[in-house]
Parts: structure tokens; C-alpha cells; sequence
């Protein structure tokens, strides 16, 4: 992901101007970064080290679910709404 792409999402999930390292914004950062492993590993299905780090990102991903989760049932909802993900 170059630094544009990052900084767009950034700006586009964060609560305030200063805000870089809530819980949602991570949570947007890990998608996108899923995301595109997921289309890598497609090519390369015998990439097992990325396959270990796409399933550290996906449980990673996941416990900040939960986590926003039981803070605020209705941004939870509005988050995997957003994203376009299944929820936890």
C-alpha cells in the first residue's frame, strides 16, 4: 500500500484531524492491506509466509472487531457496513 492510499484512508475513517491510531482507523488499514494479499496470494498459492502473515492480520483484524464491538454496537455496525466485511 503506498503512502497516498494510506493517508486517504486515514483521512476517511479517522474521528478527528489528529486521529491515526484508533481502533477503526487500524481496522480500515488491516482491510486494505488484506485485501491486497488476498489478491497476491491468489498468483503465488504457495506463498506460505504471507499466507501465516495474511492470518495474523485477519485475527488481528478481528480482535479490533470485537473490541469496537462491545465499546459501540452501532459504529460496529456502521464500520463493517463501510468496509464491506462480515462481521465478528
Amino acid at each position: 500500500m503506498d503512502a497516498e492510499k494510506k493517508t486517504a484512508i486515514i483521512r476517511e475513517f479517522a474521528k478527528s484531524e489528529n486521529d491515526t491510531g484508533s481502533a477503526t482507523v487500524q481496522i480500515a488499514l488491516l482491510t486494505e492491506r488484506i485485501r491486497e494479499l488476498t489478491e497476491h496470494l491468489g498468483t503465488h498459492k504457495k506463498d506460505f509466509s504471507s499466507q501465516r502473515g495474511l492470518r495474523k492480520m485477519v485475527g488481528q483484524r478481528r480482535r479490533l472487531l470485537k473490541y469496537v464491538k462491545r465499546q459501540d454496537l452501532t459504529a460496529y455496525r456502521e464500520l463493517i457496513a463501510r468496509l464491506e466485511i462480515r462481521g465478528v
